[in-house]
């Protein structure tokens, strides 16, 4: 595969104090690699921030959404925005520096033998996470046991949030009936994949919970993790994923 064109999807919502020094060290790490923020309308401003440094440089994107909207609608809203502009492979990445940029190199070197790349925290059986309190990591750990269980997956990290797929897996999959919205995004988008017989492939990564904002984690987040996975099962059964 000859990558032409690389687009970094960053959902915000309040990360005015992180954009600014995340975007240099995204585009750093490859000439081909352009940055599309989606914002849910920050009140901390962070939005106004991001249309300052697209007019600095071409490469950073900037795409305003009315409201708090969800994680799973931004990158719906991204992968759309992407794909009808020709980019190659599309990246997942948040905004607070738990995903390193140092990865993306590694990602892109993967996606050559794969069509989805997750960065993985679990990965045979090693641990990689920084700074999460024991019950919080033991919530993900566990999360991931019964997702894999429940939907079958063949992969270590299905809730990863910091993932690239080719281009042809987001057009197969229809972006419309992508029902998730939280961190159960991540297993539906996965699944979907997987079930259409697209290749999963993941690479270690370190990931260091966030020391700047405020975590969208919430109790509203893990049930819908809880149920969405038999939802999942449930519509591949009866042929309708």
């Amino acid at each position: 595969m000859s990558l032409q064109r690389v687009l970094v999807i960053i959902p915000t919502y309040n990360e005015s104090e992180n954009i600014p020094r995340l975007l240099p060290l995204v585009l750093a790490r490859d000439t081909r690699i352009e940055v599309l923020i989606v914002d849910d309308a920050s009140p901390d401003g962070t939005g106004h921030i991001a249309d300052e440094l697209s007019q600095a440089n071409s490469r950073i994107h900037v795409l305003h959404r009315e409201g708090k909207l969800g994680l799973g609608t931004a990158y719906i809203a991204g992968f759309r925005w992407g794909l009808t502009r020709g980019y190659d492979v599309l990246f997942e990445m948040d905004a607070d520096f738990s995903h390193d940029p140092a990865h993306l190199p590694e990602f892109l070197a993967a996606i050559e033998d794969f069509d989805v790349v997750l960065g993985s925290r679990y990965l045979e059986g090693r641990v990689t996470v920084a700074n999460w309190p024991i019950g919080r990591l033991l919530l993900s750990y566990f999360a991931n046991v019964y997702a894999r269980q429940v939907t079958g997956l063949p992969i270590a990290d299905a809730t990863s949030g910091f993932k690239c797929f080719r281009r042809e897996v987001l057009e197969a999959i229809d972006l419309d009936k992508v029902e998730s919205n939280g961190y159960a995004f991540q297993i539906e988008m996965s699944f979907r994949a997987w079930r259409r017989g697209f290749r999963l492939g993941e690479i270690p990564i370190m990931f260091v919970d966030r020391n700047v904002g405020e975590s969208k984690m919430s109790k509203r987040i893990v049930r819908e993790a809880v149920w969405r996975v038999w939802r999942l099962r449930a519509l591949s059964i009866t042929g309708k994923l």
